[in-house]
Parts: structure tokens; sequence; C-alpha cells
């Protein structure tokens, strides 16, 4: 006995002496439970505060297997709230009593609503949380600028992609935690120490959008695609004096709340991401490197063979054509390749380099948006003789359609190139509102040069000139077509055409740039038959919207062809 009582003296003393502590913490342990209290993420919201994403509270239901007492049962009850079948609900509660599992997934992304039924059974081992949800009230308007959400680690949700991966961090809060003790069943100690640290909200955006304006831009482009039947079509609308991207439309395109695996493809954002040859959009690059050296003026004459040879290569223009005598306007005007390509030769390799860098091309716009390309333009020393005359109207390098956008903007903004803006500011979890700034504009061609450029542009949109179909009722329009082959990326060379018109109205005083790309259209591929109607719609709309007056100016008449 004196043995039997020593042994047991010496396990109360390892108990409550050397391993009291250690043992304390486990019991602790045991029942304490960490609830994590998600944060609310912020809101993005167009420039008008209409709302293209917003935070839902969601509910999961949840099972400790240890605790249920009739398995069975349990699920018949569970079935009709979460939608699931009994069989399915019985399978995930049924485990391996000695795997010790404490918790499963029952149902998650439920609304609270459901969420207080299960709550209302009072069911043993069924538990509640609450959880990260985001909705996107538009659906897939402006989707492709948005983005998505994806599952990050562990329960939570971080941005997918565009403005929601971008500024996921920013977005996404501090989530919160709340420690409590609890019962073997789960349920809390009134009596147990609790502490909670309140989650901290995200930020909200506030973008540079106008969401009618991208609702009529996804209408127009998402039609244009159909009857052109075409692969795919983006528009970018901008305010060229500040370089605020008021619209920026796919087609096709998705709807965030519900991605599907056939969606894929259209995820990203083609404005941003896709680089192609602009074509001839990319001539009022060529003339206003000519007319900022004093090289030409709009009136310059120019004879146009009907065929030049360079590097071995013949060009042409789009139709064939005797010996035409026109001036550069008419160059432009008409779309000629040939008469561009005589300009070009006029502003050497290097300063055709120069010009086509100053506008942006061959670097990201500064935008800051996920996936941006910088497009492709290789350094004019490593210019064939051919790729020095294409590139003067735009094949043999590529694109972003913003950075094309941009361009035009520098044109409509009198010689000035500014960082296109999509963030217009970010409100703080205190309130406190952050206007995003705007960047210093660069001169790149004189406003001069840019007055000339604009008029030149006004005779495309005519009878006389390639895009007649861009006109707007009441306004001068300034704008070029594009019409370029195009790359095929599985087996080489070119297949189809990319077709666009980029302009800006009104012409005497622009508030707006719209850019309309079709890639690879089959049901007429011309840019001023396919693109230049869109643009139309994109613009009338915009201008309406925003209350452009109409200008009581009448542009000056120049001359196009000399041979009339």
């Amino acid at each position: 006995m004196v043995g039997l009582l020593g042994v047991l003296a010496l396990r109360l003393t390892q108990l409550q002496g050397i391993s009291a502590s250690r043992y304390a913490a486990q019991a602790e342990a045991q029942r304490l439970r960490v609830i994590q209290l998600p944060a609310a993420r912020g809101a993005i919201t167009d420039r008008t505060g209409h709302t293209l994403a917003q935070h839902v509270e969601l509910r999961a239901v949840y099972a400790n297997p240890s605790n249920i007492k009739n398995v069975p049962l349990t699920a018949a009850r569970l079935a009709p709230l979460l939608g699931e079948s009994v069989a399915t609900l019985t399978k995930r509660m049924t485990t391996d009593p000695d795997a010790g599992v404490k918790f499963v997934y029952l149902a998650r992304r439920l609304t609270p609503q459901v969420g207080d039924k299960v709550t209302r059974l009072g069911l043993a081992g069924i538990g509640i949380t609450e959880e990260r949800g985001r909705t996107y009230p538009g659906g897939s308007l402006a989707a492709n600028v948005i983005g998505f959400m994806r599952s990050g680690e562990g329960d939570a949700l971080v941005g997918g992609g565009g403005m929601e991966l971008e500024y996921d961090q920013q977005l996404r809060g501090a989530d919160g935690k709340r420690q409590l003790m609890a019962n073997p069943e789960g349920i809390e100690i009134p009596s147990g120490r609790t502490s909670q640290t309140d989650p901290v909200p995200g930020s909200a955006l506030r973008l540079t959008l106008d969401r009618d304006i991208q609702w009529s831009a996804q209408n127009a482009i998402a039609e244009a695609v159909q009857s052109s039947q075409a692969d795919g079509g983006t528009v970018v609308v901008m305010d060229p004096r500040t370089g605020d991207i008021l619209a920026m439309a796919d087609a096709p395109t998705f709807d965030p709340n519900h991605i599907t695996a056939k969606d894929t493809a259209a995820l990203g954002n083609r404005a941003t991401r896709d680089a192609y040859e602009p074509g001839s959009v990319n001539k009022v690059i060529t003339m206003a490197a000519a007319l900022d050296q004093g090289l030409i003026t709009d009136q310059t004459p120019v004879t146009i063979p009907p065929s030049i040879v360079r590097g071995g290569v013949s060009i042409e223009d789009s139709e064939k054509h005797g010996v035409e005598h026109l001036t550069t306007a008419g160059v432009l005007a008409r779309s000629s390749n040939i008469g561009t390509v005589e300009i070009a030769d006029q502003v050497g390799r290097a300063g055709l380099e120069r010009a086509l860098r100053a506008f942006g091309l061959g670097a990201r716009t500064g935008l800051h948006f996920p996936g941006e390309g910088s497009g492709l333009l290789p350094s004019s020393k490593d210019w064939s003789g051919s790729q020095a005359a294409t590139i003067s109207y735009g094949q043999g390098m590529s694109a972003t359609a913003l950075q094309m956008a941009s361009v035009y903007a520098t044109v409509a903004n009198g010689g000035v190139r500014v960082t296109p803006r999509l963030v217009d500011a970010v409100t703080g979890p205190d309130g406190v509102v952050t206007t995003a700034a705007h960047p210093p504009g660069q001169r790149v061609i004189s406003a001069q040069t840019a007055s000339t450029l604009t008029a030149m542009l006004e005779t495309v949109a005519t009878n006389e000139g390639t895009a007649p179909l861009a006109q707007v009722p009441g306004y001068r329009v300034a704008g070029k077509t594009g019409t370029a082959y195009r790359p095929d990326p599985v087996h080489g060379g070119y297949q189809g055409y990319t077709s666009s018109f980029i302009g800006f109205a009104p012409a005497d005083a622009p508030r707006v740039v719209v850019e309309v790309v079709l890639d690879n259209p089959k049901n007429g591929y011309y840019g001023g038959q396919v693109a230049a109607p869109v643009f139309q719609k994109v613009m009338s709309f915009a201008l309406t919207t925003l209350g452009v007056p109409q200008p009581t100016t009448k542009p000056s008449p120049l001359v196009l062809d000399l041979d009339q």
C-alpha cells in the first residue's frame, strides 16, 4: 500500500506540478474556438456612384460529425433547406470515428435567410458561419474591366482578374477574429473567456467608367461581332483631355456572377491584352511626323503610281488604280498605302521610330491593368526594307487597342499625350476619399500639327473619304479607318483581317475618342464598312449622355484630288 501510494504521489506531482501548465493549455485548446470575422470587401462603382461590384453576406453550414446523434434524421431535415440530397449529406456527415474529424462543410454560399432557418432547427453537431460574398448587379456589364473573384487560401475569396485583382489588397480589408470557450457540443460557455478583434472593411473604388456609355458600347460591339461574324471585338471610349476611360467593352464577354468553363477565353480584357497590327489607323503618326518636321503641309502634292517596290516587295493600295495626283490630305482621306510610304521616306526610319514611340507605341500605357501588353515595335535599325515601308501604314508592328486610342486622344488633345486613367478615387474604411492623381501630360507634336491633322482626319468621315458611315448628325467627326492583314498565330503568315475605326468629336473641340476593333470579321472586312457604323452608334450615345453641345463652326474645305 505504501508503494502504491508512493506511485500515485509521484504521478500527481507530475500532473499537478511539472506538467500542469501543458495539460491546462491542452484543456483550454479543447474548449477554445476561434471564429473568423470576414471583412466586407470594398465596393466598385462607376464615375457617378452606380454600383458595379459589392460585398454580400453569405452563410456556410458545417457539421461536427462526432456530435451528431442521428445522421439520417439530421440529413433529412437539412436536405430541403440546403438543396442537397439526403444521401449526399449523409455521406458528408459520416466519417471514421478514429479520424477525429470535427469540421466538415455541408453547404456554402448560402443566403443569411437559409442560415437562420438552419439555426432554428437546433440540430446537434450542426453550425453556421459567415462567409465572404461578391455580387455584380450589372451581370456582364464591364466584366472585362471589373474582373472576377476566385478561391484563395482557406476560405478566402481573392481577385481573379481586372480591377478586383489589381486592387485586391485595398478592396479586401482585414478580417477580424473572435475567440470563445465552448463545450464539447460546440455551444458557447456563457462564463467563458472571450475576446474579439473587429474586421476592418476594404476600401471602395470609384472608376472613371460611365455605366450608360459602357452599356451602349457593349451592346454595339456585341451586335457588330454577330452581324460581321467576327471572332471578337472591342470598343474603347476616352476623354482626350484627362485620359479618363469612359468605357472599355469586349465581345464576347462573361457574367462574373456565374463563370463557366466556356467563359475561359473571355476572362481577359482585349483592349489592354491583345496586340494587333493596326493597319491604316497608324498612318496618322506618319503624317504627324512629316507635318511636325515641316516636310509637308496638308496640301502638298503627292504622285501615287499604281504600285511601288520597297525591299523587294511590291506595295499597292487597297483598290487598283492608275497614276493619281493627290494632296497629303487626300492620301489620308483615301487611305493610300503608296502615298503614306512616299511621305515616310521623307521622314526616315529613325524619325518614324521616334514618332511612334513618342505617341506611346512599344510600351505599356501606364494604366496599370493586369496583363497589359506593350505591343511590338522593333528598333528601326533592325527594320528590313519592306518593313520600313509597311510600318508607316501599320503592318509589320503591333499595338493594343488602348495604345491606339491614346494616339488619337493625343491628336484630339492638341498634341499632348496624357496617361489613360481608370481609377477616379479610392474611399478608405474611415470614409476619407483620395482622388487619383492626374499625371502631367507630355507634348508629342505641336498644337498646329494637331490642328492640321484634325482637319485632315475630318475628310475621312465624308463622302470623299473611306468612312462616310462614321458621320454623327449635327457633329463634326475626325477619324481614320483601318483594314489590316491579320497574323495567323497557328499556321503563321496572314489569314483574315483586323478592321477598325478610331475617331473623335466634336472635331473643333474634342470631348470623346471612340475606337472600334473587330477581329477577323467574315461578313465584310473594310474598317469603313463594319467598324465605322459601330463608332457612329457609340459616339452618338456618348455625346448625348455627356450633354456635349453641337458645334456652330464648319470645317474648312481641303483639296484632296488634284486630278479633279
